[in-house]
């Protein structure tokens, strides 16, 4: 599934741009929840970490997106939200993040940031139905040789012989040709259209 990131502006761009798609509202851009809502086939959540840390306000205290979320579940078209994690983070902290998760465990998918131990991402593949998977650190450059070694050492750990994954795995920033066809990802999301 071809998620594609809002905000897009003007509005009827944005309509344009995911009429029967599907869209990613970004909790750092909720009002065009709408927009998805009204116009795409289905949407996913995104907890706003990354623009509110490229914004250098990290967000601490995560209870207005959890109400938000909530109440997103509740649409019908709503297919999942992305788990708050630390962008700059150590597992421990993202681990306590994934462990304060109020929602549903269907609903909810937790990230794994490929700077990360893969020790990491296998148990989040065990225990969740869904994973993001985050370019971060060394590996931030979506694409590049160093990024493909290390999802390559991801997709090892958390596919089975036949190179089938053993849980829904959502790529962020990666609505690249040259990247989604390559992975057994469920679904990713892109800004760019």
């Amino acid at each position: 599934i071809h998620y594609h990131g809002l905000p897009i502006t003007p509005a009827t761009a944005a309509h344009r741009a995911i009429d029967a798609g599907h869209a990613f509202v970004s909790f750092a851009h909720s009002d065009q929840l709408s927009v998805a809502v009204e116009c795409a086939q289905s949407f996913a959540i995104d907890n706003g970490a990354f623009s509110a840390w490229r914004a250098g306000k990290p967000i601490i205290n995560w209870s207005e997106f959890y109400g938000w979320a909530a109440q997103c579940k509740l649409i019908p078209s709503c297919d999942f939200a992305v788990i708050p994690d630390v962008i700059d983070g150590d597992e421990a902290a993202n681990d306590a993040l994934v462990q304060e998760w109020p929602l549903p465990k269907w609903f909810g998918a937790p990230v794994w940031h490929m700077h990360e131990s893969i020790e990491r991402l296998e148990r989040l593949a065990h225990e969740w139905p869904r994973i993001c998977i985050g370019s971060s650190g060394q590996y931030a450059t979506v694409g590049g040789a160093r990024w493909w070694g290390r999802m390559a050492e991801a997709m090892n750990a958390i596919t089975d012989k036949q190179g089938l994954p053993i849980t829904k795995i959502h790529g962020l920033r990666m609505l690249n040709v040259d990247v989604f066809t390559k992975l057994p990802l469920a679904s990713a999301d892109s800004t760019n259209i």
